[in-house]
C-alpha cells in the first residue's frame, strides 16, 4: 500500500485573522513524524503571507488549500483577511465567510480528511463535516481563563461567584461596548455569542486549547466540566523566531544589541489594532516621560486614504525631541527575535495570546 495512504489526512480551518493563523500553522507544523498530513485552508491574501514561513521539511506534510470567498465591491482580494482590514468592514468579511459556504463543502468532499479542526467563528463549518461523517474538533486559540470565565457567566443562571476569586473584572471596565467580545478580536455581528456557543457544542467530544496545564490547569478543567468535553492542550505553540524574515530585521536588532540589559521597551499592538490619533499621543507622551530606550511598531489599516505620513501621527518635534532613544518601525517587526534580546525589559502591548506566551 502506498504509504501516503497510510497518512492520516487532517483539514485546518482557522478564521481569517493571524492571531488564529498563526497557532493554526504552528500546530500544523509539530505532527511531521507522526505521519499526519495537514491542509491548511485559508483566503489566498493569507496564503501567500504565511508560505514563506514553511520549510522544505513542513512542506511535505502541509498542503495550502484556498478558500474563494464571493466578489464584493467593498471587499477586494486584499481585504479578505482581517490584517489591514479597516474596522468598519469586519461585517462584511463576516458575512462573506459565510457565503462561501457551498465552496468550503466542495472542499470537504474532495479532500475527505479523516479529521476536520476549525476556529471559533464559523458554526457551519462542523456541521458540513458532521453530514460527511467527518469528525469535526474545535482549536480554541486564546485564553483558557478568559473562556471558563465567560462561560461560566453565560451559563450560570444562578449568579453563582466563579471558582477562582483571582480572576475577575474591575466594575469600571462592566460592561464593556465594543467590537471585541470575552473571547478576544471576535466578528461584530450581532450572533457573535451564538456563533461561539454553537461552535463550543459541535466539537467531537474534546477540544484543543493553545496553552498548557502548568499555566491554567485548573481553568481548564474547570471547562471541561462547564462543557461536558475533554479539554486536550497543544502546548504554547511558540513560533520558531529563526523563521522569521523580514527586510529592516538587521537594523532592528543591530540598533539592540547596543542596549545594555533590561533598558529598552518594545511598543506594539498586534497586528490588527490601530491606535486612534488620541491613543498615539497618549503612548507617545508616556514613552517621552520614561526617559528609556523604545522600539515602536506603529500600523494603518491597508488602502486608508486618510492615512498619515509617518512623521506626522507622532505629535510635533517628537521625533527631534527623543533622539537617539527610539526606533520607530512602520507595520511589521521581528517580534520573537526583538523579545529574546536581552536588552528588552517590557513590553507595551494588545495582551494578544501569542504576544503573551512569546513574553513567557
Amino acid at each position: 500500500m502506498d504509504t501516503k495512504q497510510k497518512r492520516i489526512r487532517v483539514l485546518m480551518f482557522p478564521w481569517l485573522a493571524q492571531g488564529h493563523i498563526s497557532p493554526f500553522l504552528e500546530l500544523a507544523k509539530k505532527p511531521t513524524n507522526r505521519n499526519l498530513y495537514v491542509y491548511f485552508c485559508s483566503t489566498a491574501v493569507n496564503l501567500d503571507s504565511i508560505k514563506p514561513k514553511i520549510s522544505p521539511n513542513h512542506s511535505l506534510s502541509i498542503q495550502f488549500i484556498e478558500l474563494k470567498l464571493p466578489l464584493l465591491p467593498q471587499l477586494p482580494s486584499y481585504y479578505q483577511t482581517t490584517k489591514g482590514l479597516p474596522p468598519h468592514l469586519m461585517n462584511t468579511l463576516v458575512k462573506a465567510v459565510d457565503m462561501s459556504r457551498d465552496g468550503f463543502a466542495t472542499i470537504l468532499k474532495t479532500l475527505d480528511p479523516d479529521l476536520f479542526i476549525y476556529d471559533l467563528f464559523q458554526p457551519w463549518a462542523p456541521t458540513l463535516a458532521s453530514s460527511l461523517n467527518i469528525p469535526a474538533i474545535l482549536f480554541y486559540t486564546a485564553s483558557v481563563a478568559a473562556a471558563s470565565f465567560t462561560f461560566h457567566a453565560w451559563k450560570n443562571l444562578k449568579r453563582e461567584e466563579f471558582p477562582f476569586p483571582e480572576f475577575y473584572i474591575n466594575d469600571c471596565f462592566m460592561p464593556i461596548k465594543s467590537s471585541r467580545n470575552e473571547f478576544g478580536r471576535t466578528p461584530p455581528v450581532s450572533s457573535s455569542k451564538e456563533r461561539i456557543l454553537l461552535c463550543l457544542g459541535y466539537s467531537s467530544d474534546i477540544i484543543l486549547v493553545k496553552s498548557f496545564r502548568e499555566l491554567e490547569g485548573k481553568y481548564m478543567d474547570y471547562l471541561s466540566i462547564l462543557l461536558n468535553k475533554k479539554i486536550v492542550p497543544t502546548g504554547p505553540l511558540v513560533r520558531d523566531a529563526s523563521e522569521e524574515h523580514h527586510e529592516n530585521e538587521k537594523e532592528t536588532l543591530e540598533w539592540l544589541t547596543k542596549k545594555r540589559k533590561a533598558s529598552t521597551v518594545f511598543v506594539s499592538f498586534g497586528s490588527e489594532y490601530y491606535l486612534s490619533n488620541k491613543e498615539r499621543e497618549a503612548i507617545a507622551e508616556g514613552l517621552e516621560l520614561s526617559r528609556v530606550y523604545f522600539i515602536w511598531v506603529l500600523r494603518f489599516p491597508v488602502g486608508d486614504e486618510d492615512k498619515p505620513k509617518f512623521d506626522e501621527a507622532l505629535p510635533e518635534g517628537y521625533l527631534e525631541r527623543i533622539g537617539e532613544r527610539e526606533l520607530m518601525v512602520e507595520d511589521w517587526a521581528p517580534q520573537a527575535k526583538i523579545l529574546q534580546q536581552s536588552s528588552i525589559g517590557g513590553f507595551v502591548s494588545h495582551c494578544g495570546r501569542s504576544s503573551v506566551t512569546e513574553s513567557l
